[in-house]
């Protein structure tokens, strides 16, 4: 008797063997895709909820002592979503601490205390102070230089007490910079969380004579530090700098809206 061929696979087949018969092959079965339908609520939601923290990040919620109100209907109908996202965004926005929801008034964007102020104020300090740390070992000369540019508009021909909504404008990026220039996400991150309130008081008070006299002058020693690599030095600039306005709004708090 004749040796059996053995068992030709063909392609796209897999070879199987049933005990007791020859070799016989079954087809491959075809790989399965999951694929998880889109809530478009959800996406809705969540883009709601990254435009109004953006947008409220980036208002001065204490240049008057009205609070600052917002409305389902307005917002659901300039974001171009229905209010079901609006209420979700803004649940999440109560959940970090930026809005709170007040019985019969309506959605209130959240301001802090004086004390809740001067607290977060000594946290900026000690996170812009390890910035300062991390640019001096991190960052490109060119890049430190450049902070420069914020303040290239202010001196003793242009000072800024003559400027103050400008020069508070510079003041305000100067620092924001400094916090991207340290390359770290962390930083970044909890410094956004605290942002809005300690960037607010810091446009009240920069137009206090007594922070203007001091300000640029802070501001370029700090740049000189970063530029020299003076580690300690920069660090410290820095954050005595930022404790000065923690000291300041301590002072004359009872000239600040509550």
């Amino acid at each position: 008797m004749p040796a059996s061929k053995p068992a030709r696979t063909v392609p796209g087949t897999v070879s199987k063997t049933v005990p007791g018969t020859i070799s016989r092959t079954a087809p491959m079965a075809e790989p399965s895709l999951t694929i998880v339908p889109i809530a478009p609520e959800a996406s809705f939601k969540t883009k709601a909820y990254e435009a109004l923290k953006d947008a409220i990040l980036k208002m001065d919620i204490y240049a008057t002592p009205e609070p600052v109100m917002l409305d389902e209907r307005a917002l659901s109908e300039r974001l171009g979503v229905s209010r079901t996202p609006i209420r979700e965004a803004i649940a999440m926005l109560e959940q970090d601490g930026l809005v709170k929801a007040l019985p019969r008034r309506g959605i209130v964007v959240v301001r802090r205390s004086k004390t809740e102020i001067v607290d977060m104020i000594r946290a900026w300090a000690a996170l812009e102070s390890m910035a300062a740390r991390l640019i001096t070992t991190t960052a490109r000369k060119r890049d430190i230089t450049a902070l420069r540019d914020f303040f290239k508009d202010f001196g003793k021909q242009r000072c800024p007490q003559n400027h103050v909504a400008e020069y508070s404008r510079a003041n305000i990026a100067f620092h924001q910079a400094l916090i991207s220039l340290s390359e770290s996400p962390v930083l970044v991150n909890m410094t956004n969380d605290i942002l809005l309130h300690v960037r607010g008081y810091r446009q009240l008070t920069i137009g206090h004579e007594e922070r203007l006299a001091v300000s640029l002058t802070e501001h370029l020693a700090i740049i000189d530090a970063l530029e020299q690599r003076q580690t300690e030095l920069a660090e410290k600039l820095a954050r005595d700098h930022t404790l000065g306005l923690a000291t300041f709004v301590e002072t004359h708090g009872q000239e600040l809206p509550d």
